[in-house]
């Protein structure tokens, strides 16, 4: 398994949709947990994207120089940007990082934000304008002059003076639910992802991209996007489950809601649909498959779901996914410092991946909110290794 981390440029918190604990994403804060989870031997970061996030680029370049193995799964826009910028770009980190540039090709969903952006294209549309932008990407950082006129794009001598380190260019990964989505996964990307969805809706979908991929005579990774809430019991997972949305009230639940019916997405609506709050605010409402949790979805778009558990429960769902054919497992945590170090003490060592070198001597890590005190979560891991 490669199990890479969460780098929360929305900002950070102990609890979900509430003020209190709140932790601001600042570049401090977000190189801390950057040096642990390249410490600690997370395979990677995902680095979102949206005009709630701090720019992924930006934030990627910033900590390049701050870590020596980490990889950065950094959101490229089609429709952002031209594919000639992109290309300079992807080419440009991926060297001064020395080969540790993932892309996630974001297509986009909430029509609101997409029109703040300037992108009035339609579902459909958008990944038609994404294909062509990919081609006309792959040709300039494999060394060629382009020259292309599509429906959406045109080229005329485009070319890229300073190559990429990774042939023929950095890895291509990719999230989508709906049949134009698997489409464009499985003829253009290198790694397809999932959120968390029960398992046979996982599976569902990864047979069908991997049907469509074989026609072509491709080959896909694949790979999985949730939350994890282990602790050392069941019981203590899912009390600390019920403390992370404990400040969240009818009125934010239904704002959040609405403002995801309105996505085209199909990812985010099978999200919404796996949300039920019922009126006795019970675990069992929101558990929609054995230890697989929808609170987070109450109120956070995109990934809404969590594995919740001790090691050893969560291992063995991990290991359901990975049997399906998963090996990126995207994972993350409030607030995301801590459970960094909380996922790679107790889940690292039950899992099969290699974790790294890790530096033996112990970290102390200030916590950035005042009132916590000192956090100390460094404990040896040579036996995680």
């Amino acid at each position: 398994m490669k199990i890479f981390w969460f780098l929360p440029t929305q900002g950070d918190g102990r609890y979900l949709g509430a003020a209190k604990h709140a932790r601001p994403a600042d570049h401090q804060y977000l190189t801390q947990i950057a040096r642990a989870v390249d410490e600690l031997g997370y395979e990677g970061v995902l680095i979102p994207t949206g005009r709630t996030c701090e720019d992924a680029w930006i934030v990627a370049s910033s900590l390049v120089a701050l870590t020596k193995r980490l990889k950065f799964l950094v959101a490229l826009r089609p429709g952002l940007l031209t594919p000639a910028a992109a290309a300079r770009m992807s080419s440009t980190l991926d060297r001064f990082s020395d080969g540790r540039l993932l892309l996630n090709v974001v297509v986009g969903g909430d029509s609101k934000e997409l029109a703040g952006d300037g992108i009035f294209q339609s579902h459909d549309d958008r990944y038609q304008y994404a294909e062509e932008f990919l081609h006309i990407w792959r040709e300039l950082l494999a060394g060629n002059t382009v020259d292309f006129e599509g429906k959406h794009t045109k080229v005329e001598g485009g070319k890229l003076l300073f190559p990429p380190v990774q042939k023929p260019h950095p890895p291509l990964y990719f999230g989508g639910s709906s049949p134009a989505a698997h489409e464009f996964a499985a003829n253009e990307m290198d790694a397809y992802l999932s959120w968390g969805e029960p398992p046979a809706q996982v599976a569902e979908k990864i047979a069908d991209v991997r049907e469509r991929a074989a026609k072509n005579g491709r080959t896909l990774q694949y790979g999985l996007r949730l939350h994890v809430i282990v602790r050392e019991t069941d019981e203590e997972a899912w009390a600390a489950a019920d403390e992370l949305i404990k400040y969240i009230d009818d009125d934010a639940i239904a704002k959040a809601q609405q403002a995801f019916q309105r996505s085209d997405s199909v990812g985010q609506q099978r999200m919404a649909e796996l949300t039920q709050w019922g009126a006795s605010r019970s675990r069992e409402a929101l558990e929609v498959s054995p230890n697989l949790w929808a609170g987070v979805g109450l109120v956070r778009g995109g990934a809404g779901t969590a594995l919740v558990g001790s090691p050893e429960t969560v291992a063995a769902r991990l290991q359901e996914y990975a049997d399906l054919g998963i090996d990126n497992f995207v994972l993350s945590g409030y607030p995301h410092l801590e459970e960094a170090y909380r996922v790679a003490e107790l889940l690292f060592p039950l899992l099969p991946v290699n974790a790294g070198k890790r530096n033996d001597n112990a970290v102390v890590y200030m916590s950035p909110v005042g009132d916590t005190g000192q956090v100390d979560m460094s404990t040896k891991l040579a036996a995680a290794s």
